[in-house]
C-alpha cells in the first residue's frame, strides 16, 4: 500500500484495487457502439478490450456480436474461442473453433486457421 500526503489530504492507493478500475477503451467503444452498432471493427474492438481486463464474460457477447454483424471476421472466432477457453466452455469453444476454422479457410486466413487448431487441440477431451 502507497500513501502520500499533501498538505491536508492524504491519498492512499491500495494496489488490490487497480485491477477494479475501469478501462478507458470500453466506455469508449460503448459510446461510438450506440452511433454505429453494425460496426464490427468496434465489437471486435470492445471484446479484445473485455479480453485485456480478462473479463471473459463480457468479452464473449462483444465478439459473438462482431461474428453476427460480419460472420466472415476470423480473426473475432479466435478471440471468441479463447474467451470460452478461459470460460471453460469447452464444448461451445470447440465448436467456435471448428467453425472459425472453416470461415478462415475460406478466407484464406492461415495465422488464424494455425492458431484455432492449436488452441483446439489443446483443450481437454
Amino acid at each position: 500500500m502507497i500513501v502520500w500526503s499533501f498538505f491536508t489530504a492524504t491519498i492512499i492507493i491500495d494496489p488490490r484495487n487497480l485491477s477494479a478500475m475501469p478501462n478507458p477503451k470500453i466506455e469508449q467503444f460503448k459510446k461510438i457502439l450506440q452511433l454505429d452498432p453494425k460496426d464490427e471493427t468496434l465489437w471486435f474492438g470492445l471484446g479484445k478490450a473485455y479480453m485485456s481486463d480478462e473479463n471473459w464474460a463480457e468479452a464473449v457477447p462483444a465478439l459473438e456480436q462482431c461474428i453476427q454483424v460480419r460472420p466472415n471476421y476470423s480473426a473475432a472466432f479466435f478471440a471468441l474461442a479463447q474467451s470460452l477457453q478461459h470460460l471453460e466452455q469447452l464444448e461451445k469453444c470447440r465448436s467456435i473453433c471448428a467453425e472459425g476454422i472453416t470461415v478462415a479457410t475460406t478466407n484464406g486466413d492461415l495465422l488464424v486457421i494455425k492458431n484455432l487448431e492449436e488452441l483446439r487441440n489443446a483443450l481437454p477431451s
